[in-house]
């Protein structure tokens, strides 16, 4: 139906889409069982990019879009690979593979949304990144993020690529211009991202581990300690670098004990940030030395 609807154009069409797919990212999002998202997410995402071939300058769609597949990639191919890596090296290879592919497809999503309102933006940001940083407002803040961050998601997949490297800077500052913007987006997302992104930094002002916390600190407190990314991230980030395992595992237990359903939103992200602090504390003897 959702398909016919988009068929025929126009903007009642375009809000009935709108509304399916809000509709649907809320059921996913306050879902508990991880393994019922991972198997209808892709039928639900080559709906979307249909919807998108007959509206392709639809932003709700494209946002939609952009984020889907972003968190798609991560929650459920790229930690996939990760899990299985000590076991099967090669299968592990072919998750990674596709989670490129999948960061490249919400990447080329954000780009197209950011470009409705600031054409050629892509062009100008590496022909001038700090001006055309200053032409974003708060209302581009979804855009930076997901588009960022499935930039950053692709680097980190792809170190040997030389020339996706060279984009860390203007992934780096369309997540600043983010933060700066509106820190509060998304319950702290941004400030998780640094929390983790300031251990790699190239040209960071102070020691990593400091700015990392404060990154943390503040995330805990826009989502209320309700949200067990930011403690699980932090003990994957920071601890194992620093080999500080009792903070570790101190971090990791109380990702644990946040209550699922406390936040209906936040349910199924929850409860994938949990299945990875479990799998951290598997690995903690990998991962410390005595």
């Amino acid at each position: 139906m959702a398909l016919g609807v988009a068929g025929c154009g126009g903007a009642p069409a375009r809000r009935a889409a709108n509304d399916l797919f809000a509709a649907t990212a809320e059921s996913y999002a306050s879902e508990d069982d991880p393994a019922l998202v991972a198997a209808a997410s892709p039928f639900g995402l080559k709906l979307l990019d249909a919807l998108i071939l007959r509206n392709p300058e639809d932003p709700a769609l494209l946002l939609a879009a952009a984020r889907g597949y972003a968190q798609y990639a991560f929650g459920f191919i790229q930690q996939g690979g990760e899990e299985i890596e000590d076991k099967n090296l090669d299968l592990a290879q072919q998750q990674y593979q596709r989670a490129r592919n999948l960061y490249r497809r919400a990447m080329a999503y954000g780009w197209r949304g950011l470009e409705l309102e600031h054409r050629q933006v892509q062009a100008a940001l590496h022909r001038d990144l700090a001006a055309t940083l200053r032409r974003f407002d708060r209302d581009d803040v979804p855009w930076l993020y997901w588009t960022a961050l499935s930039l950053g998601a692709l680097i980190n997949l792809s170190k040997d690529d030389a020339e996706l490297v060279a984009e860390v800077p203007v992934m780096e500052g369309m997540m600043e211009r983010a933060l700066a913007l509106d820190e509060s987006y998304e319950s702290g997302a941004i400030r998780q991202f640094f929390i983790s992104y300031e251990m790699s930094r190239r040209n960071r002002k102070g020691e990593p581990g400091a700015l990392a916390r404060e990154h943390f600190y503040r995330a805990v407190q826009l989502s209320q300690g309700r949200h067990a990314a930011s403690f699980v991230i932090l003990a994957e980030a920071v601890m194992v670098r620093e080999q500080n395992r009792a903070e570790f595992e101190q971090l990791l237990n109380t990702a644990l004990k946040i209550d699922i359903h406390a936040v209906p939103n936040w349910r199924l992200a929850n409860v994938l940030w949990q299945q990875r602090a479990r799998w951290l504390l598997q690995r903690k003897d990998q991962l410390f030395s005595e």
